[in-house]
């Protein structure tokens, strides 16, 4: 019995992990390209941080959003040793006014730098904001908008999203931020509403808008909530 125990030590299931990770990603990437967007895979973050400052000219000014993702793979830093103006609200001390002003610079920077809550399997981008700058951005504004995401981020489809938004992104994003909302004590959806309610913009982006040149790399490994 012990022998026919330890045969199962054969297996590499990290290897099988990997595998179908690759398959889905794979699959969400064809489908972004089919939705008109640009897409990349990163098999870490440090080659995601490659990628991007490789999109962005040593000139442009950045605008970044709201984004843990964006932070973790160290991007900030890179591009202010590089010399690129970096334009953000991540600011302690700041009043409402003058993170109002940023904002609305990052909506018009040359490049925009941000995440997403969820990636369907179909190539949709589907965001729940607060204050609704992020999701402005990610549709109009900047000339070129590059959208960093891990593998947790993406899901079947829109029920799956807004199901992971309500119960994942938003509680742990009240939480981080210190906001008052019921998701932030209980770590799931309460269904509030105004004022205490985090969820205020929704968007769907189905296929590129327009006006915009829209770039997204998947990262093989877990970022950001």
């Amino acid at each position: 019995m012990l022998e026919n125990i330890r045969g199962w030590q054969s297996f590499n299931f990290e290897d099988i992990r990997k595998w179908h990770s690759l398959q889905v990603i794979d699959r969400v990437i064809k489908a972004l390209e089919g939705n008109g967007f640009k897409a990349y895979f990163a098999k870490s973050r440090d080659e995601a941080l490659k990628m991007v400052l490789d999109l962005i000219p040593p000139d442009a000014t950045v605008g970044v959003g709201g984004s843990v993702t964006i932070r973790e793979i160290g991007v900030l830093e890179a591009l202010v040793k590089r010399g690129n103006k970096v334009v953000h609200h991540w600011i302690e001390n700041i009043s409402r006014e003058e993170s109002f002003q940023i904002r609305r610079q990052e909506v018009v920077s040359d490049v925009f730098l941000c995440s997403t809550n969820a990636l369907t399997l179909d190539g949709v981008l589907v965001n729940v904001d607060h204050g609704g700058n992020r999701v402005a951005a990610m549709i109009f504004g900047p000339r070129k908008t590059i959208i960093v995401l891990g593998i947790n981020k993406i899901v079947k489809d829109i029920d799956e999203a807004l199901w992971r938004i309500r119960n994942i992104a938003t509680p742990t994003t009240c939480k981080r931020l210190g906001l008052k909302t019921p998701c932030a004590t209980t770590g799931l959806c309460q269904g509030c509403k105004y004022p205490v309610k985090a969820c205020s913009v929704i968007t769907i982006i189905e296929d590129k808008p327009t006006f915009a040149d829209i770039h997204v790399i998947i990262v093989g490994e877990p970022l950001g909530f």
